[in-house]
């Protein structure tokens, strides 16, 4: 059954024909194979089929960490689906450089990605799984849908359907739309038709979900659904022409009002509730009251070089003790440019002898300094260029370490919808002519801000640019801001620089094509039906 659904996932978005269909489509003889015939007998063991379409995006392939990966063609842990979305929406921006070589990675800080880039590639043909993982249990699914349980599993499928085409627009632009297994060749819908289709299913599954906060955690909700909306239309304008900001407003406002809250509580007076969301317990320190779609680790159970243990070791090296990480060790890759750190400016409370910063009054700052120079000038092999970065932690609220003893695998969950984006989406919309209110917009942001213990502000201090720094410094490294830096027209062209954009030193502007990636050039040689991102 893997085998046919990975075929079925290129088949469905790359066009791929092959003709063993037939024989992967029988009922195996041995009674002691688990087949599909067997998972879709009853709202339990569909469960269990949904699990799968939930795993797809957290985890790698059947035998985790490594080994039987279900994308071939690129290291295993690089092609879990949050961390290639780091690399392409986090290591193409202000926000981080790497200084690993594996082929194709410099180019995405660099921005010289090509339409044979191994991450854009596996990215593809990853979120193509999801598709067919979804279409696949949603056709079988139907078969129980007398069932009220099951109905709500193939409303959750339908959501992660979604939400996968929602990033096949925003990466690839104009993809297949196929929401249906097949071995026909399909043809290339427009990113405005992908839009349309994205926000009609989460219209029409919106009701068929469970309440807010009613559904067991891991698994969304009807919340998952208001607030991939007020995503959706914030960036209306550039999926598809048409600005759609009183909408984003609206589903905000519908998930602000529900029963998800910003965790304001530090659990142990150590740190800041802010920490907590990234902590090895925030799945119960009370981080998860805000988490709204979230991709949930056991260091034990679901082990991955994905997913958090990546953000956890892999911005760790230099002077950092990796025991304060609860890791037996960093990988000495990931770390910020200026580009992050000066958005806090406003909040120094402390400088080196150089009279660069190593202090800040808001605890969103999280760089490590010691050891580490404000300026890179050399990204590769030099990890002490650049500070580093240490928001993911897999140690609880008092600090002791995960529940993997050996220190490699993380039980940080990772938010992929959390509340305070949402609060962040009504006052940029709000701001952008959707209506709303500027005091209600000064009041969401103040929340956020005395969480961090920043200073408040008011709505004279409202502006898009201050929204968009406050994007920065409440959401950093959590897979935004590429999306965020093209919406403000900022990703491309000159008129923002940062160090190495464009693989210059001090920056440089970049072709405004960059603003997508290329399509795969082996989905392009299997299936002529498709074009080519112009500029690739």
């Amino acid at each position: 059954m893997k085998k046919y659904l990975i075929l079925a996932a290129v088949v469905a978005l790359a066009g791929f024909l092959n003709g063993c269909h037939k024989e992967l489509d029988q009922t195996p003889i041995d009674p002691d194979l688990f087949t599909e015939v067997d998972v879709y007998q009853s709202a339990d063991e569909a469960k269990s089929a949904l699990a799968k379409v939930y795993a797809s995006l957290s985890l790698t392939g059947q035998n985790g960490p490594a080994g039987q990966p279900d994308i071939s063609g690129i290291d295993e842990g690089f092609s879990q689906f949050s961390r290639m979305l780091f690399n392409l929406n986090e290591l193409t921006t202000d926000h981080c450089v790497v200084g690993w070589g594996d082929p194709g990675l410099p180019n995405l800080h660099e921005m010289s990605w090509g339409s044979g880039n191994d991450f854009t590639t596996a990215m593809y043909f990853r979120l193509s799984q999801v598709v067919s993982f979804s279409n696949s249990f949603i056709s079988n699914a139907e078969n129980l849908a007398s069932d009220a349980e099951v109905q709500h599993y193939i409303a959750e499928a339908r959501f992660l359907r979604a939400y996968a085409y929602y990033n096949l627009m925003d990466l690839f632009g104009s993809v297949p739309l196929v929401t249906a297994i097949t071995t026909e060749l399909p043809q290339q819908s427009s990113r405005s038709e992908i839009f349309g289709f994205v926000e009609a299913e989460l219209l029409e599954i919106q009701d068929a979900l469970k309440s807010p906060g009613s559904n067991e955690y891991g698994r969304v909700d009807q919340v998952a659904a208001w607030a991939l909306l007020s995503r959706l239309y914030l960036n209306a304008e550039v999926f598809n022409g048409e600005a759609r900001y009183t909408n984003s407003v609206t589903y905000a406002e519908m998930a602000i009002n529900s029963t998800y809250s910003i965790n304001t509580a530090d659990g142990n007076g150590n740190g800041s509730a802010y920490d907590e969301l990234f902590l090895a317990d925030n799945d119960r320190n009370g981080s998860q009251n805000e988490f709204i779609f979230v991709l949930t680790y056991d260091g034990l159970k679901s082990q991955t070089y994905g997913g958090t243990t990546f953000l956890t070791h892999g911005p760790v090296g230099g002077n950092m003790d990796p025991a304060d990480f609860g890791i037996n060790g960093g990988w000495s890759g990931y770390r910020t440019t200026k580009g992050l750190v000066q958005k806090f400016d406003y909040a120094i409370n402390a400088s080196d002898g150089d009279g660069f910063p190593v202090g800040w009054d808001d605890s969103r700052a999280q760089f490590f300094t010691d050891g580490q120079n404000y300026e890179i000038t050399t990204i590769a092999n030099t990890f002490e260029d650049g500070y580093a970065l240490s928001k993911f932690r897999n140690v609880d609220v008092t600090g002791a370490p995960g529940s993997d003893t050996s220190g490699d695998f993380a039980d940080i969950d990772l938010p992929i919808i959390r509340l305070a984006e949402v609060y962040l989406n009504y006052a940029e919309a709000s701001l952008r002519g959707g209506g709303g209110s500027a005091a209600t917009s000064a009041a969401l942001i103040n929340e956020l801000r005395t969480r961090a213990s920043a200073p408040t502000i008011t709505t004279a201090d409202l502006d898009l640019q201050f929204v968009l720094d406050e994007r920065s410094r409440e959401l950093h490294w959590e897979g935004l801001r590429r999306t965020d830096l093209i919406r403000y027209g900022l990703f491309t062209g000159g008129s923002y620089l940062w160090p190495f954009k464009g693989g210059a030193s001090n920056g440089r502007a970049v072709e405004d094509f960059r603003k997508i990636f290329p399509l795969p050039d082996n989905v392009l040689l299997i299936n002529t039906n498709l074009t080519q991102n112009p500029g690739y």
